[in-house]
């Protein structure tokens, strides 16, 4: 099996994983959530009307704080909706997973040996000029 049949196999596994599925089924429990959709659409609507505000060269100080909180509560409901709870851990579990399988590949392509590579001992600091994890 070459390199590119094996990153297929990689993909397929990933697919198969359980953090990959529940992330599937959080998104779609989003996507099929009215309320939350409803939520997320004022949110984009007053951030643009904020955006368009703050470009206008008459610009209404009053009008731009009320936009700011506005946008500040209506994003407060979107994270305190129970779907959208799941959906920020099992994209976070996601997120994690492929980071864990970007750091083999990479310190692998850098030389290191992948049964040794100890994806516990890292951790993102930050700081990238003590890391060659991310590539």
């Amino acid at each position: 099996m070459d390199i590119i049949e094996m990153a297929k196999e990689l993909g397929k596994a990933i697919q198969a994983d359980e953090r990959y599925i529940a992330y599937g089924l959080a998104k779609q429990a989003n996507d099929e959530d009215e309320q939350l959709q409803n939520l997320i659409q004022a949110f984009n609507l007053k951030r643009t009307e904020l955006q368009m505000e703050i470009s206008n060269p008459e610009k209404n100080a009053d009008k731009i704080q009320e936009l700011n909180q506005l946008i500040k509560d209506i994003y407060q409901k979107i994270m305190a909706n129970p779907r959208m709870l799941v959906y920020n851990n099992a994209k976070n579990a996601m997120e994690q997973l492929m980071s864990q399988v970007n750091n083999i590949i990479t310190m692998s392509a850098n030389g290191i040996n992948p049964d040794e590579i100890d994806l516990e001992s890292l951790s993102c600091a930050g700081d990238c000029s003590t890391c060659g994890g991310c590539g």
